[in-house]
């Protein structure tokens, strides 16, 4: 089995990406995780398709974390094909977007979000919100089998 606190971070932007993580690490949150440029490289690492095709699938990220706003092909769209995926329509996905736009929100819940999040713009208010996140998501969250 995959290590259970594998985090999946699905983000475009490289400084939000690092920030993240060092949020994570620095809360000691952060045992293992990706991180994917954009939707179709996000479904590929997650279904084991195209350049993740030889990954060990037998276990399922702990949390993904999702930006709305990537190449290729949109965190909607992700979204969409995970939860409507028996395999991985359990997984825990969190929308963390700068979008504050009612339709983004109301599509999200929509499709199945566990949670919208609108990227604080501080970094100190950036890290809190992760250290936040992580917590919850990661240790007091029970995870379905």
């Amino acid at each position: 089995m995959k290590d259970e606190y594998e985090i999946v971070i699905v983000e475009d932007n490289p400084d939000d990406a690092e920030l993240m993580i060092r949020s994570l690490r620095k809360n000691r949150l952060a045992n293992s995780l990706i991180v994917l440029e954009d939707g179709e490289q996000a479904l590929e690492y997650i279904f084991c398709r195209g350049q993740y095709k030889g990954r060990d699938s037998s276990g399922s990220p702990k949390v993904i974390f999702l930006d709305l706003k990537l190449p290729k092909l949109n965190g909607l769209e992700v979204l969409k094909q995970l939860k409507t995926n028996e395999k991985t329509r359990k997984i825990p996905v969190i929308i963390l977007t700068s979008s504050k736009e009612d339709p983004d929100i109301a599509a999200a819940y929509d499709l199945g979000a566990n949670s919208y999040v609108v990227k604080p713009l501080g970094f100190d208010d950036f890290v809190g919100m992760m250290n936040q996140l992580g917590l919850y998501w990661l240790v007091i969250n029970e995870k379905p089998l």
